[in-house]
């Protein structure tokens, strides 16, 4: 399977609101590389190489007191200047067009930076703005890239191409601009080490196409979604629970078989539903459900606790299983009855659900089936994800433990203090602490054309 290569609307509001400020982060205090030159006077001529321009640049710096981020006042460059030159010189592997490389070619920077080497306040004046230039547009440009197909429930929960204070104001926030240019912190963190990868000779084309395709999976997820969000990775079968971009806690889970694939998209987990039914969906009702009453007799339904009702209202009727033709329904002649499993016993969905109301109706949700999270592959649902730990997950998402479902009702709805972005993705290709790992292309959705770049 795995193989390893070394090298409610006010909770909405809430919810839109955080993950509206990962992307439009406002200035803040300097770095600590910044700081060391607090001490000297601002150099005069950055505020005049900044007067003539009407651009973000010049506010940027108007409300630092037009002190540099990249240069110390007498012309020398930090180490996050060497780190920004080598990403733009192998920006090839960011996937941009040759328009966008051209514009980002370091030549002046580096003429600029020779020169500030003398320490004329002009020189470091320039060469300061020369690089944060090419900085926002490098942010710009990646963030802009091609990204794989992904369905948003909100717009507010896609990656946003910042503007150019958003991208020089959260290089100037982080504690390390040094660490924020190397890990690309304005990507999602998987980011910067597949694209790494790509500069290297340590895998084969094959592994190299994969890669790149992992790559613009990966620019489908914003850098820091929320506060609070959760990762689920369809190729692992694997779920992360992310903390102020840390993760705090990880389960295997069960996705969707390759017939029943679980979907790559996001939403907001709104809510959790303890003790819930389970509605079979009308295509399981049609293969599933009739061709078992054809060959196990109505005791199937009844031993397995499924319902069968007139219609998807609040109070449908119920009907009775032996007037219905299920061999028309097996055939597809008649549309299929709707099957709801009761609470409780072998109900597919367990203690509780999960739900991120989508139109594909995927949710996650506890399993009575152990034994399948104890297998290494793990893509054996029918689209939606099982949880390992049902109660763990709810526990962190509610910041309680949920009720017992044997003394609760059927469908009792607990909803969030605040919603929880949760982001379905598929890597075949993944960052781990011992290099990149590869997964089984369960899904078929790896190219096999090998992928090649000039100088890398």
């Amino acid at each position: 399977m795995a193989g390893i290569a070394k090298p409610t609307s006010a909770s909405l509001k809430r919810a839109v609101l955080a993950v509206g400020l990962g992307a439009l982060i406002s200035i803040g205090a300097p770095s600590p590389v910044l700081a060391q030159t607090l001490g000297a006077p601002p150099p005069a001529d950055l505020r005049e190489q900044l007067a003539g321009r009407a651009d973000e640049l010049r506010t940027f710096y108007a409300a630092r007191g037009h002190r540099p981020m990249w240069l110390t006042p007498d012309g020398r460059a930090g180490p996050a200047v060497n780190r920004l030159l080598d990403r733009l010189e192998t920006a090839q592997f960011d996937a941009l067009d040759p328009k966008t490389l051209k514009r980002l070619s370091t030549r002046d920077a580096r003429r600029a930076l020779d020169r500030a080497r003398s320490g004329k306040a002009k020189d470091v004046a320039r060469a300061e703005i020369e690089l944060s230039t090419l900085f926002a547009d490098y942010v710009r440009a990646t963030r802009a890239g091609h990204r794989a197909p992904m369905l948003y429930e909100s717009a507010a929960l896609a990656p946003v191409i910042p503007s150019v204070t958003a991208a020089v104001s959260a290089a100037a926030k982080a504690p390390s601009l040094d660490d924020y240019v190397r890990q690309m912190g304005w990507m999602h963190p998987f980011y910067a080490p597949l694209r790494d990868a790509m500069d290297t000779r340590a895998f084969d084309p094959v592994q190299r196409r994969t890669i790149w395709e992992n790559i613009e999976r990966v620019r489908a997820l914003p850098a820091t979604p929320a506060d609070r969000y959760v990762l689920v990775d369809a190729a692992s079968a694997r779920l992360w629970m992310y903390e102020n971009g840390k993760v705090v806690d990880s389960m295997r889970v069960v996705v969707g078989k390759p017939e029943s694939a679980t979907p790559t998209m996001a939403g907001f987990i709104r809510y959790a539903i303890v003790n819930p039914y389970w509605n079979v969906p009308p295509d399981l009702v049609q293969h599933t459900i009739a061709n078992n009453v054809l060959d196990r007799g109505l005791r199937y339904l009844k031993q397995n606790t499924y319902e069968v009702l007139s219609d998807f209202t609040d109070n449908p009727a119920a009907l009775d299983p032996a007037k219905v033709n299920w061999r028309a329904v097996a055939q597809g002649a008649i549309a299929p009855p709707r099957v709801r499993q009761k609470p409780g016993g072998p109900n597919f969905m367990g203690k509780v659900k999960f739900e991120f109301p989508n139109a594909q109706g995927i949710y996650l949700h506890d399993t009575p089936e152990r034994a399948l999270l104890k297998l290494d592959d793990r893509q054996l649902s029918n689209g939606c994800v099982r949880l390992e730990d049902a109660d763990r997950f709810g526990k962190w998402l509610l910041g309680k433990s949920l009720p017992k479902a044997a003394k609760t009702k059927p469908e009792q709805r607990i909803d969030l203090p605040t919603l929880v972005p949760v982001y379905i993705t598929y890597l075949t290709a993944m960052p781990t602490e011992r290099g990149i790992a590869f997964r089984s292309d369960v899904y078929g959705l790896d190219s096999s054309t090998p992928v090649e770049f000039a100088g890398g």
